[in-house]
């Protein structure tokens, strides 16, 4: 809670000024979709913390929208961060995406002039990259 949706939180709070003078600027808060619904192996604690980024992004956007600021959570897949490929023994990384990738989606996202009617939105990573024309697995 406190490395994650606190953490997002407390950064989104002190930019709150500098983003409602950036019409157009979007707050992106990383999840996965263990906040859409709980599954047993995710664990209570992270289940319950990633069902908070994602209604802290749902709120931030009603928050901020009227100053032309959007909200979202973000759900990337697998990322191959070095967090993840020390065990790639034990994981299945096949169709993983990598942080350039999940990189290029935010950088797209960011770009999008209607950004605005996502706001509120947890979205998969994968489907923006289609949307984008992005690629998220090389």
């Amino acid at each position: 809670m406190a490395g994650g949706v606190r953490a997002h939180y407390v950064a989104t709070v002190l930019y709150a000024p500098v983003l409602r003078r950036t019409p157009g600027a979007v707050v992106v808060t990383v999840s996965m979709a263990a906040g859409k619904a709980h599954r047993d192996e995710y664990g209570v604690a992270y289940s319950v913390a990633k069902a908070a980024d994602d209604r802290l992004a749902q709120a931030t956007a009603a928050q901020l929208r009227a100053g032309g600021v959007s909200s979202v959570s973000l759900h990337p897949g697998l990322v191959r961060t070095e967090g993840v490929t020390q065990f790639a023994e034990h994981v299945d990384l096949a169709g993983s995406q990598s942080p350039e990738g999940v990189g290029r989606v935010v950088a797209a996202l960011a770009d999008d002039p209607d950004v605005l009617s996502l706001t509120g939105q947890a979205l998969d990573v994968a489907d923006l990259a289609g949307r984008y024309g992005v690629e998220v697995h090389g």
